[in-house]
């Protein structure tokens, strides 16, 4: 997300820090790096003129002039300025009114209102509710059976409309059945079109009327835009939307589009999708976009992702095993599978701080069938070969990479990878982080 943006600012703050004392002169000069570097991204020409006027009024003041560090307090104010510009915090769905509660997604087609739907679900199923999957995009081929299958994959519920009925009346029987079932959140997946235009939103208005949601949510491309954006302004002069869902933000290297929609509609974006998996939905945060915006990371998103798929009763266990120097290809393999379900590495790597403009990192490629070739490979061992690696020589080893269709030559890599893990782990045991040399690294 935001390469390109994240580039091109950090190339104006560095001049501006490499300045022992800030005049109007190069601020100005800096400003229009900024302001050239959102133009670029496809931020709204208006936002970006507002942006700039709200920075430079702060920047030729006392905050920055009196400062010991004037470049590095420009960056405070951007970081502040545009946390404020995509909505300043978490902006929560709207759950309220009577049970049960319904969320209405709109969108044009193809902005990913269906997978979306079975996204929402994923999160509202581990925040403890229990969403009912509703069908009401009676004209797009197979949209139903999407729905359904999606739910099927997901175990939750999904009403059994069909192409016939009347979307509004599937809206109100779904809200009778999950009354009667007890779920207590429908997601009313509703019909696009490939343009906006008077049906569309006729029968959006009238599915609106009759069921009161507790929110509406626009699903929007976030590649596309300033379309995204102009997309939005057209919804909620309509129906009066309670938020933006972005799809497709891993996608998109500029970022306009969650830069300007808050601004423009004056309503938040709420969630971003930030992948094909189904688990992969964010709540949007503002404070922490705006850092990984500026190459300062998104540490709190990354434990949260941490929290999310480590064991707490395994993590000690681990602590008590590293402690001893018991860290077996058993646990390296568990530890992978638990480091992939955070995510790409790519996007772990953007969520530490520095890590995003360091260049060596930024373009650093990892292959992620190699994770899964470990897996298979270490798999393929005996429970005694995991626990003691010492007793995998030559038939061994081929036996294994027979076994996990590899080569033994990828054998031998993983079992010398995981030695010099081994030898790390003692010399910290033995002298703390000091005790690493610099060969020590298995990379």
């Amino acid at each position: 997300m935001f390469d390109n943006l994240t580039d091109r600012l950090n190339a104006a703050f560095k001049k501006l820090k490499g300045h022992g004392k800030l005049t109007e002169k190069n601020i100005q000069e800096g400003l229009k790096e900024v302001r050239m570097a959102l133009l670029e991204a496809d931020v709204h020409y208006r936002v970006v003129k507002k942006f700039i006027g709200d920075i430079k009024e702060r920047a030729l003041g006392q905050e920055v002039m009196a400062s010991l560090t004037p470049g590095q307090q420009i960056v405070k104010i951007v970081n502040e300025e545009l946390t404020e510009l995509m909505g300043g915090h978490l902006t929560d769905l709207n759950l309220a009114g009577s049970f049960p509660s319904s969320i209405m997604l709109v969108g044009l087609q193809g902005s990913g209102k269906t997978t979306t739907a079975g996204k929402l679900a994923v999160w509202l199923s581990k925040n403890g509710r229990k969403p009912y999957l509703v069908p009401a995009d009676v004209y797009r081929p197979a949209a139903i059976d999407q729905l359904q299958k999606l739910g099927q994959q997901l175990a939750v519920p999904v009403f059994p409309s069909s192409a016939e009925m009347d979307p509004v009346q599937i809206c109100k029987d779904a809200r009778t059945k999950a009354h009667k079932e007890g779920l207590d959140t429908l997601l009313l997946d509703t019909a696009g079109r490939l343009h906006i235009d008077e049906t569309l939103m006729d029968e959006l208005g009238r599915i609106k009327d009759a069921l009161k949601p507790s929110d509406i949510l626009l699903v929007a491309d976030a590649m596309t835009g300033q379309d995204a954006v102009n997309i939005a302004q057209a919804f909620n002069d309509a129906l009066d939307i309670g938020g933006v869902i972005l799809t497709k933000m891993d996608g998109d290297a500029r970022g306009g589009a969650a830069i300007s929609i808050k601004s423009i509609t004056s309503k938040p974006i709420k969630f971003i999708g930030v992948g094909e998996k189904l688990s992969d939905l964010e709540p949007f945060h503002p404070e922490r976009m705006s850092s990984r915006i500026l190459g300062m990371g998104d540490v709190l998103t990354m434990i949260e992702k941490a929290q999310a798929v480590v064991d707490d009763k395994k993590a000690a266990e681990l602590e008590k095993k590293l402690r001893k120097s018991e860290f077996t290809l058993e646990d390296f393999r568990d530890q992978m599978v638990q480091i992939r379900k955070m995510g790409s590495f790519s996007d772990l790597i953007g969520m530490i701080p520095g890590m995003s403009t360091n260049k060596h990192l930024k373009n650093l490629e990892v292959d992620e069938k190699e994770f899964t070739r470990i897996e298979a490979i270490i798999n393929s061992m005996t429970p005694r070969e995991r626990r003691q690696h010492a007793l995998i020589k030559g038939s061994r080893r081929k036996r294994i990479a027979k076994g996990s269709g590899t080569r033994v030559q990828d054998v031998n890599k993983l079992i010398k990878n995981y030695t010099q893990i081994l030898n790390m782990i003692k010399k910290i045991n033995k002298g703390g982080m000091r005790g690493i040399g610099r060969g020590m690294l298995p990379f």
